[in-house]
């Protein structure tokens, strides 16, 4: 079994306007990365659109009408002062939340060991009924609901290091004690939650916050001692990884100070417990990282990672 690459031409074309740090060049970055030799044992296959069966576990019908029908056919329309589509966006979005879902059937049928889904935009903003945050459908939520309804992967447990709180994936979480979703972030930042006292109706968020300019220490201390021991206590059928980029200390979007090294020792923590609880079970899906190359290095790292767990 290999670690499977799962992406789609269509994520370039979800065009967010000139000077928008969420643009098609993060995700080129993140393709040529992984072009180089050492990647070539990669197995890469294209991302499926979901279906609207597979969204309906995370939203509403009347999210995805919100989303769908605000798709324009030309130019550029804001959903909020953060979010914007254009005609290419549908597409994007549906094949971004596809990717997640094919990347859950691989590994749960055992054709793959792990996965990443390089795809945008990303989703971990995206709450049950809100779309926000650069994020339209939360892609990690959908693939995770489809390992429960799909597989039978009753637990499924998300580990969000992005540098902003994942309040969507939170939101959509919060009420199924079932589901498991484990936070570092920057505080205060953007979207404003993710405080230590948030924990879901049935314990089930975890949230460690980090102060501006905290870095490889306090990322490793908080994982060591809190993040970690969640995931182990909830014994997961399945782990997926919201993998933000965005702590890393050349992103301009906030003031973490993560290395490359430290999405390596996380990835690595991680597959540890994935190889204890859920038969090494990994899917990894793209969310944040606007500094160019630091996104392509962290990120090749991270997949680097992953093909050893």
């Amino acid at each position: 079994m290999f670690t499977t690459l799962f992406t789609h031409a269509a994520c370039l074309d979800h065009d967010t306007g000139l000077g928008h740090p969420e643009c098609s060049d993060r995700l080129r970055a993140v393709l040529a990365a992984l072009e180089t030799e050492e990647f070539h044992m990669l197995e890469r296959q294209e991302a499926p659109r979901a279906t609207v069966e597979q969204l309906l576990r995370a939203h509403p019908q009347s999210h995805i009408d919100r989303v769908m029908s605000a798709i324009p056919a030309t130019e550029h329309v804001g959903i909020d002062g953060d979010t914007v589509v254009s005609p290419g966006s549908g597409e994007a979005a549906l094949r971004a939340a596809g990717a997640v879902v094919a990347a859950v059937d691989s590994v749960a049928t055992g054709q793959s060991r792990n996965a990443f889904c390089a795809v945008r935009p990303p989703g971990h903003h995206a709450e049950r009924e809100k779309p926000m945050g650069f994020c339209l459908f939360n892609n990690a939520a959908v693939g995770a609901f489809h390992a429960r309804a799909a597989h039978g992967l009753q637990r499924v447990a998300v580990m969000d290091f992005d540098v902003h709180h994942g309040n969507g994936t939170q939101d959509i979480f919060q009420h199924d004690p079932d589901m498991l979703y484990c936070s570092t972030h920057q505080s205060p930042l953007y979207p404003g939650t993710g405080d230590a006292g948030e924990k879901g109706e049935y314990g089930n968020c975890v949230n460690a916050p980090l102060p501006a300019m905290a870095g490889s220490p306090e990322f490793r201390h908080a994982m060591t001692h809190i993040v970690l021991p969640a995931i182990d206590h909830f014994k997961p059928d399945l782990l997926i990884i919201s993998a933000g980029f965005d702590a890393h200390s050349r992103d301009p979007m906030a003031g973490l100070h993560f290395i490359d090294d430290d999405f390596v020792w996380a990835t690595r923590k991680l597959g540890e417990l994935a190889r204890t609880h859920c038969g090494a079970r990994i899917v990894s899906v793209l969310e944040g990282g606007y500094n160019l190359r630091a996104l392509a290095s962290a990120s090749a790292a991270h997949v680097r990672e992953l093909m050893y767990c």
